[in-house]
C-alpha cells in the first residue's frame, strides 16, 4: 500500500495550494522510494520522461507570442472584425467554434484550440464583440457569462470529440482498465461508441447556444431598465409606488 503514497501527497499538496510542479515531483519521488526503487533510478526515470516528452515544452514558447499579440491589440482587432459581420451573433459564433473544436478533436488535433491560445485571445473577445454589435454596451455580468460560455464550449468540444480518435490517451486508458478487468475491448470499437455520445453532447450544447442570444438580450434589457429608472416600480414597496388600498364604501 505504500506505493500509493503519492496520491495523498498530491491531494494534500493541492489542498494547501503548493507549487503543482513541486507537489508532483515529491509525489513521484515518494512513490519510487516506497516501491523500493533506487533514488538514482527514480531521478533517471524523471529525466527519461522529460526527454521523451520534451515537445511539451514548445507550449511555453507560445505564451510570450500570445502576450505580445494581446499587447499589440489582438483582442480589440478580433472584436472589431466580428462586429462588422452583420449575421454574426454571440450564440452563432460559439456554435461555429463548437463544431470546429469537436471535429478537429475527433481527428486528433487537440492542440488546435484551448483556453490560453484560442479562447482568451480570440474566441471570447469575438463573442463579446458580436454581443456588443447587437445589444450595445454589455454589463459586466453579461460579459463574464459570455467568457464562461466560450470556455465551456471549448471544454465540451474537445472532451466529447477526442474520444472518437482511437489513438488518444483516454481511449487507451479505458482499454487498459477494461483489459485489467478481463473485459475484451478494441480501441476502434470504443471510438465508434463515442460517436453517439459526441452527437448528443453537440445537440444539447448547440441548443443552449441558439437560445443564448435571446437570454443575453433579456439580461441587457433588464439591466438597462433598472439603471434608467433607478429602481423598477415592481421593486418598490406599495407606499412608494403611490398605490393605496381600495376605500371602503
Amino acid at each position: 500500500m505504500l506505493v500509493l503514497i503519492g496520491i495523498p501527497i498530491v491531494i494534500v499538496g493541492f489542498m494547501l495550494k503548493r507549487n503543482p510542479l513541486l507537489v508532483v515531483t515529491v509525489a513521484g519521488l515518494a512513490t519510487g522510494l516506497a516501491a523500493g526503487i533506487d533514488p538514482i533510478e527514480v531521478v533517471a526515470a524523471f529525466g527519461k520522461a522529460f526527454i521523451e516528452t520534451r515537445y511539451v515544452a514548445i507550449v511555453w514558447l507560445v505564451l510570450p507570442v500570445i502576450g505580445l499579440l494581446e499587447h499589440a491589440g489582438l483582442k480589440e482587432r478580433a472584436r472589431d472584425v466580428i462586429a462588422r459581420i452583420t449575421v454574426a451573433t454571440t450564440g452563432r459564433l460559439l456554435l461555429a467554434y463548437l463544431a470546429i473544436r469537436q471535429t478537429t478533436a475527433a481527428l486528433g488535433l487537440i492542440s488546435l484550440g484551448g483556453h490560453a491560445q484560442m479562447v482568451r485571445p480570440l474566441i471570447a473577445p469575438m463573442a463579446e464583440g458580436a454581443g456588443e454589435a447587437k445589444l450595445g454596451a454589455l454589463p459586466d455580468r453579461v460579459r463574464f457569462r459570455i467568457r464562461a460560455l466560450a470556455s465551456a464550449t471549448d471544454n465540451i468540444g474537445v472532451f466529447f470529440g477526442e474520444d472518437i480518435f482511437i489513438a488518444i490517451g483516454s481511449i487507451l486508458l479505458i482499454k487498459g482498465f477494461l483489459d485489467q478487468n478481463n473485459v475484451p475491448s478494441e480501441p476502434a470499437r470504443l471510438a465508434l461508441w463515442a460517436i453517439p455520445t459526441a452527437i448528443v453532447a453537440f445537440i444539447i450544447h448547440a441548443a443552449r447556444l441558439l437560445l443564448l442570444d435571446r437570454q443575453l438580450a433579456r439580461s441587457v434589457n433588464a439591466g438597462s431598465d433598472r439603471h434608467d429608472g433607478g429602481v423598477g416600480a415592481a421593486d418598490l414597496p406599495r407606499a412608494a409606488r403611490g398605490t393605496r388600498p381600495a376605500a371602503r364604501e
